[in-house]
């Protein structure tokens, strides 16, 4: 990490511990903001909650103007509740809703669709002009990735603030971990495990007459296409961590995995990665989601101390984190816009983690050595543009076909 960084995540602890909002004025928007939300299902309604407890914590009056969702009944849902009373000219439903939202007075937007549909609206939030929060991951492959760095650095010539919805950035004891690291108060990490094992999520079977876009949308979670997998959308969140902790992405991916137990869709039910992160430091990531097994998650890391720093004037700061992890990421992004903490842009850190387990998606499902470069440099390369299909412009289009339940990757064929 370099020298300014790290004065920058201590600059920002101060700020967390000595500013208060009550009473400021919003970069010349009165008390508060004008907050939209794409994608009302049950993260979205979450992270829009927390979000408006964010702001009023921080003494901001602001409101909620309008909702999106591919769902008519999901958008009035939320957009309706007594706690935001959208009208319902404001909750827009069907393949442009979030086009619609975007042409609204709007100043930040959350987003909270399925991840394949995360670098079209992040980028069209972006040109628009748009302060933004976005669920983790952030891509379902490497063009889309790509797609959200580029867009983050957009955000940085507008001045746009950016947040992921990784939020253990946002935590006391990760961000005090980072601190002691990245300083060399702990040595350097030469090694370690990251893993997320549990039970399986929820799944929708298809309903007699239900249109391929929309079972792929209900389903979402079911399908490598919409989510990424579970080593995508979930475990995305210790994988951050490590390329946080080590301060880059992984340098290539081999692995294996499987499917056994799952009922619709075509994703794994476990992954098991080696992961290099070169110079000599491998993390052995592992994800599974089986019902009836043990569950644990977490990130453990070795290292080498005999590169400690000694650095007894160096304390480490007082982190804030209020009402948790996932209301405090959105503390951090009204700090940022209001220019009373350091500016934050996520997006390359989130769109790095995505892609580190992307590529660990491709280990698993083809058996082969995944290297960084082939995802992000090599032209050449078959992952350079490999693009899951339907994307989300098949879903705009309305040429959506969803692949075959229950038919997944092997290991070792084309």
């Amino acid at each position: 990490m370099s020298s300014d960084l790290k004065k920058g995540l201590a600059a920002a602890s101060s700020a967390f511990g000595a500013f208060t909002i009550l009473g400021a004025t919003a970069k010349g928007q009165g008390k508060g903001f004008k907050v939209g939300l794409i994608g009302c299902g049950g993260r979205g309604g979450g992270a829009l909650g927390d979000h408006m407890n964010a702001a009023k914590r921080l003494g901001l009056d602001s409101k909620v103007v309008a909702v999106a969702d591919w769902f008519k009944d999901r958008a009035e849902k939320v957009g309706t509740d007594k706690r935001y009373d959208v009208p319902k000219d404001r909750c827009f439903h069907g393949p442009d809703a979030y086009k619609k939202l975007l042409e609204t007075d709007v100043e930040i937007v959350l987003m909270a669709t399925s991840p394949n549909f995360r670098p079209v609206h992040f980028e069209a939030a972006i040109k628009a002009g748009k302060h933004a929060f976005f669920e983790k991951p952030v891509c379902v492959d490497p063009p889309g990735g790509r797609r959200v760095i580029e867009a983050g650095e957009l955000a940085k010539q507008k001045g746009l603030s950016v947040v992921a919805g990784t939020q253990r950035r946002h935590t006391k004891g990760h961000q005090s971990a980072a601190f002691e690291i990245h300083n060399g108060l702990r040595g350097k990490i030469v090694g370690g495990r990251i893993y997320w094992c549990g039970g399986a999520l929820w799944y929708r079977t298809r309903a007699e007459g239900q249109s391929d876009a929309d079972y792929m949308v209900a389903n979402w979670v079911s399908f490598t296409e919409m989510s990424g997998d579970h080593i995508v959308e979930q475990h995305v969140h210790n994988i951050d961590i490590a390329n946080w902790y080590i301060g880059r992405p992984p340098v290539t991916a081999a692995g294996f995995g499987g499917r056994a137990r799952r009922k619709t869709g075509n994703q794994f039910d476990f992954h098991s990665v080696d992961y290099d992160y070169g110079d000599g430091c491998h993390i052995h990531s592992m994800c599974r989601q089986v019902n009836g097994t043990a569950g644990a998650g977490g990130e453990h890391f070795v290292f080498n101390t005999t590169t400690k720093v000694e650095k007894k004037d160096l304390k480490v700061p007082e982190f804030e984190e209020i009402g948790g992890a996932t209301q405090q990421e959105h503390a951090d992004l009204l700090y940022s816009i209001l220019d009373k903490k350091p500016y934050l842009n996520e997006a390359r850190n989130v769109a790095e983690a995505s892609l580190a387990a992307v590529m660990g998606r491709f280990a698993t499902y083809t058996g082969k050595l995944i290297k960084w470069d082939d995802m992000m440099k090599n032209k050449d390369s078959e992952w350079y543009n490999f693009t899951c299909k339907p994307s989300a412009e098949d879903f705009e289009k309305g040429t959506v076909k969803a692949p075959p339940d229950d038919v997944a990757a092997i290991p070792g064929t084309a």
